[in-house]
């Protein structure tokens, strides 16, 4: 069985949605946020945010039901591998140009959307 016409542009809205209220949880918890949805050939990051010397790179994962599990199982390690090495080149292309210099404590947090929950792993792998 195939998506009806409007399933993927329900689905960007649904992620929209998602990394908006993420992003507004970072701002209301005294972050910054630097980038969202910065791409590179390697991939996307959902969110970029900072905080003092924290350095937070997330992934968010948005969902209508909990029909096939928990927003946040979708980051496997593969995902997490990407994210790690979409972190190397966001660094690469902003910290060295910039005035922020390190050190900084870098942290992935996934961000799990479902309905009215949201639901922020710090630190999460």
């Amino acid at each position: 069985m195939t998506a009806g016409p409007g399933a993927t542009e329900r689905r960007r809205g649904l992620g929209r949605l998602g990394e908006d209220r993420a992003a507004q949880w970072y701002l209301e918890h005294g972050f910054e946020i630097l980038a969202r949805n910065w791409r590179c050939s390697q991939g996307e990051i959902d969110i970029v945010a900072c905080k003092d010397s924290v350095l937070v790179f997330c992934e968010v994962k948005a969902r209508s039901s909990l029909r096939f599990g928990e927003p946040f199982e979708a980051v496997g390690l593969t995902k997490q591998s990407r994210l790690r090495r979409l972190c190397a080149a966001w660094l690469r292309s902003n910290v060295q140009n910039n005035s922020r210099r390190g050190p900084f404590e870098i942290r992935f947090d996934v961000v799990s959307v479902t309905g009215g929950s949201l639901d922020v792993i710090e630190a999460a792998f």
